[in-house]
């Protein structure tokens, strides 16, 4: 089966809340992505609850008409921190805190949060053989679960753009491969 992550669009910055709803930006990006997989189709979408990723992956699920089931193994590893700053606001901002982060040094326990999305995605790619889905998640779950696929230890190791889309073949018997990351040609001015 053809597995198709896609990171959510650019959300808004909250101080009160770890669940922001997207920006401006990002419901741009969300509808540029939906009109660059459409041609592909997809025969479920998957979500992570948290309202970017929803709202990211609305405009794809209504091009095609599915429902977007919803699986708490793929939120975000931040999600009870209690605020949203943006990657590249936090590396403005507050540049050390930006790289603890891409160093590895956060406040979680990154192997619990790995195995929580490898079980996700499983379940996932067991309810769709021979299908192609697409899973609208975040950073964090998109790294972890390509560290996995890689045979590496669960770690943050690269950056996701928004709206950006991983691809992975994954088979019945278990083999697991890496198609493609990170693309973004729909974000392109002449898209």
């Amino acid at each position: 089966m053809e597995l198709i992550l896609i990171r959510h669009g650019l959300p808004v910055r909250r101080d009160d809340s770890s669940d922001p709803d997207l920006s401006v930006e990002g419901h741009d990006q969300a509808g540029r992505v939906a009109r660059w997989l459409a041609h592909e189709g997809a025969d479920a979408v998957w979500s992570s609850p948290m309202r970017r990723a929803v709202q990211t992956a609305q405009p794809f699920a209504a091009h095609l008409g599915h429902d977007i089931a919803l699986h708490e193994g793929v939120a975000e590893f931040d999600r009870d921190s209690g605020s949203y700053v943006p990657t590249e606001v936090l590396k403005r901002e507050n540049y050390e805190a930006w790289l603890a982060m891409a160093n590895g040094n956060l406040d979680i326990d990154v192997e619990a949060f790995s195995a929580a999305v490898v079980g996700a995605l499983e379940e996932v790619i067991a309810s769709h053989p021979g299908q192609r889905v697409a899973v609208f998640c975040h950073g964090g779950v998109i790294n972890v679960w390509t560290a996995h696929v890689l045979g590496l230890a669960p770690r943050l190791f690269f950056e996701p753009g928004y709206t950006s889309v991983h691809r992975y073949m994954c088979s019945r018997a278990g083999q697991r491969n890496i198609v493609a990351l990170n693309e973004r040609a729909h974000l392109r001015e002449s898209v």
